[in-house]
């Protein structure tokens, strides 16, 4: 079921809309927003609009596992940009216009020897947690790629578990040279 724009709005085709359906929840009134940024109109209102209150939400429901305000706002452009190399989605769980959850992804452009996408960033609101919202997320951020998706999480972070749960799985040991 797609949200159409309120009657005063301009019509913007169904390829083109952020893909808006509720999602069956043990919370009947959420409801799950995809942007894919299809075309710089989508681009731009995202980036307007939308960029600083996802921005908001991620760095506070993180928690120890986020990253700071200025890098996920950059991981946000990039999502949302139009460069050839950007790329990404981003998926919102609201609830009666709040954010109650978020998932960010981004487009590698290494397709054949490395997973074209990227899950950067997973979050549920903590009021909200329990009850579906994460795997929803999860479900509609993969549904909402096309190729393989990798991703990043602490061996202590409860998260793993969903992740496992979805078919994730884990491949290789990280190790990163700092500088």
């Amino acid at each position: 079921m797609f949200v159409y724009p309120d009657a005063g709005a301009a019509w913007v085709p169904a390829s083109l809309r952020p893909r808006r359906d509720p999602v069956t929840t043990t919370h009947p009134t959420i409801v799950l927003t995809t942007f894919t940024f299809a075309d710089e109109a989508e681009r731009s209102a995202f980036r307007q609009d939308r960029l600083d209150a996802v921005a908001r939400f991620l760095f506070e429901h993180l928690g120890r596992y986020g990253d700071p305000l200025d890098q996920i706002q950059r991981c946000l452009r990039r999502a949302s940009g139009g460069a050839p190399t950007d790329g990404g989605t981003v998926t919102l769980a609201e609830d009666g216009g709040e954010i109650v959850g978020a998932v960010v992804t981004n487009d590698t452009h290494m397709a054949r020897y490395t997973p074209e996408n990227l899950l950067v960033y997973i979050a549920t609101h903590a009021e909200h947690r329990g009850r579906g919202i994460g795997s929803a997320l999860m479900e509609r951020a993969i549904a909402s790629v096309d190729g393989s998706v990798a991703l990043h999480v602490e061996p202590d972070n409860p998260a793993a578990a969903l992740y496992r749960k979805l078919g994730f799985t884990s491949k290789y040991l990280e190790m990163r040279l700092e500088r």
